[in-house]
């Protein structure tokens, strides 16, 4: 396949200076079988001494965090990228045997030849430390034994070895994010109300979420279990956090947005306990590749403001394009957009094509979709709430079998498109060409891949033409770790 003009400017201009000699990489793969060996922090063995634990190892507490949040760490950010690079490479080659029926599951077999579409080199992340623009801190039990202590987790519950390590070390974290965190422990700890460590033993103060900006703006959302307090005790320990967070050590935060939310389950959508807004603006906003966008407490958004422009500018290059016509550029046709979030892909592409229809799941994401629209100016758009399993089949049914010019793209979670969404999208002929970005390829997005790729198959219901990939482009959103984004196009 042929990339666009603007396309090939796009990879042309970004060269990736691999310096990671390939006999590093080759001793690499002689101790590691798979880059899941790697970065999986090794087993460490627990001695019980009364009721006390401790590791045999002799990793700090802060290095073994690092491992297991940011297990790259220790690479140069040129040796990240060959790791991932060969990492994605291994997907993309059990993508196709599976295509071909010829899978075979051992992860170090050559590639070379393997694949019948291309792999362009990944493409970096602008930014590689501090990028992360939402972070969520637990609470739990410190190193030290303070149960107050905010940071992340080492060790699984189901060991009962969890601690929670400060992370104010951690190379993807802002300096903001920190500062929040460790004011949050503090305020916390001279609480008279103890943490919410496990949902049946009590407690109150659990998670804290930061949301930032590119220009410093800040939100936090502080999760709280009412348990059986009254509406009048929990109003009086609210005031206490805005007062704190306002006027009192907190106020070094420079809070724009301070949110709380009580529930008594462990995870908790806004529609089901509304985020209460306690002092401040009900949004932050970011601006991506020129367009403004909303923020709501509980929005998705790609946590790499830098990077997320290279990716929506890949999707953009892959969905539309752009082709000279008597001297002028060309665009047009309809983009679908599915699993749309708060409509930054199909905002950022809305002048280049003649209409946009995103579909969400979650409403706050489409209210703040329908708003983001409006304040771009990009009145092509438009935004249905709902299940797209549900919303999509019928929508297919609006357009011509034999029209021209729609494009899908799908952005889903880890979970994958459900079944009768790629039902819908394979039985439409007007689609004749499709862009998949997916963090976790080699998850539940293979299921997505076979059906597509697959022959019609009655019984699935699968009976348009079957797609077939014919370009692939890693993104590194999240530098110091093994994962990216994978932008995949298909084609028939």
């Amino acid at each position: 396949m042929a990339l666009t003009p603007a396309c090939s400017r796009s990879f042309q201009s970004i060269k990736c200076n691999m310096s990671f000699p390939m006999k590093t990489y080759q001793l690499f793969l002689s101790n590691y079988t798979t880059l899941a060996d790697y970065i999986k922090p090794p087993k460490k063995k627990w001695i019980k001494n009364q009721k006390k634990r401790t590791w045999t190892d002799d990793l700090s507490w802060k290095e073994r965090l690092a491992d297991v949040v940011t297990p790259l760490w220790r690479l140069s950010y040129d040796e990240q990228l060959e790791v991932k690079q060969k990492h994605q490479e291994r997907i993309l080659s059990q993508v196709f045997c599976h295509l071909t029926g010829d899978f075979q599951s051992h992860p170090s077999l050559p590639i070379k030849g393997k694949l019948n579409f291309s792999v362009l080199p990944i493409l970096p992340s602008p930014i590689r430390d501090g990028y992360r623009n939402k972070s969520t801190f637990s609470v739990n039990r410190g190193v030290d034994g303070n149960p107050k202590t905010v940071g992340f987790y080492v060790g699984a519950a189901r060991k009962g070895n969890i601690v929670c390590v400060n992370a104010d070390h951690l190379l993807n974290l802002p300096e903001k994010h920190k500062l929040v965190a460790g004011c949050y422990q503090d305020f916390i700890r001279i609480s008279s109300l103890e943490p919410c460590l496990l949902f049946h033993t009590g407690g109150h103060w659990r998670e804290v979420t930061v949301r930032t900006n590119a220009k410093g703006h800040t939100m936090v959302i502080v999760y709280f279990h009412p348990q059986t307090l009254t509406p009048e005790e929990v109003a009086v320990h609210k005031a206490e956090l805005v007062d704190y967070f306002r006027h009192g050590p907190g106020s070094v935060c420079q809070l724009d947005s301070l949110f709380f939310q009580e529930s008594s389950m462990t995870r908790c959508t806004n529609e089901e306990s509304p985020y209460q807004l306690l002092c401040g603006q009900p949004h932050i906003y970011e601006e991506v590749m020129g367009f403004k966008f909303r923020i709501s407490a509980d929005a998705f958004f790609q946590v790499n403001q830098a990077a997320a422009e290279v990716l929506y500018g890949t999707v953009g290059d892959l969905c539309v394009p752009i082709t000279k016509e008597e001297g002028q550029m060309k665009t047009g046709g309809t983009l679908l957009d599915v699993c749309c979030g708060t409509g930054a892909i199909g905002i950022t592409l809305s002048p280049r094509v003649d209409r946009i229809i995103g579909i969400e799941l979650i409403e706050q994401a489409v209210e703040d979709a329908v708003h983001n629209a409006a304040l771009n100016n990009a009145l092509n758009c438009e935004f249905i709430p709902g299940k797209a399993e549900v919303v999509l089949p019928s929508l297919m049914s609006q357009f011509s079998p034999t029209g021209g010019g729609l494009t899908a793209v799908v952005n889903p979670s880890r979970a994958g498109l459900h079944h009768r969404v790629v039902q819908a999208l394979r039985n439409q002929p007007a689609i004749r060409r499709l862009v998949y970005v997916s963090c976790k390829p080699d998850g539940e997005a293979m299921r997505n891949f076979r059906e597509l790729c697959c022959t019609p198959d009655p019984q699935k219901k699968l009976l348009g033409e079957a797609f077939s990939p014919t370009l692939a482009v890693p993104v590194d959103l999240f530098p110091h770790t093994p994962h990216c984004e994978l932008v995949l196009l298909f084609e028939r």
